[in-house]
């Protein structure tokens, strides 16, 4: 697995945390260091079965000094993955990317509900 965060942020500890007592392996990523490609974001985009917006990280300072909330509706979904991968502080984090699947964000039912189910 892929787990992809910005190791300053809580919820990105609070998920590697819940990665680490669950025994799980990964590979890490700083997404501020190596950002997404615009490829990555569109398969994963495409393999979480997600909304594109999930993917923005709307409490971001990046996303509000772009203002974004009001710029997004009327771009295409290329033009956003474009602008995504311009950034990592843009993205959602963490990511957790396996096999069968993407997790955007850190929300532990999720994670347990997604953990039980694969």
């Amino acid at each position: 697995m892929l787990f992809i965060c910005y190791p300053k942020c809580t919820t990105c500890q609070r998920a590697k945390k819940w990665l680490d007592d669950h025994g799980l392996k990964y590979e890490f990523r700083d997404i501020k260091n190596d950002r997404p490609t615009a490829a990555e974001l569109q398969l994963w985009h495409q393999k979480s079965n997600l909304p594109l917006k999930r993917f923005w990280n709307t409490s971001g300072i990046p996303y509000r000094n772009l203002n974004l909330k009001d710029r997004l509706p009327d771009m295409k979904e290329e033009e956003q993955i474009q602008l995504l991968s311009t950034d990592g502080m843009l993205v959602k984090r963490p990511i957790l990317i396996g096999d069968d699947f993407v997790l955007v964000g850190f929300k532990e039912m999720e994670w347990e509900k997604a953990f039980t189910s694969f």
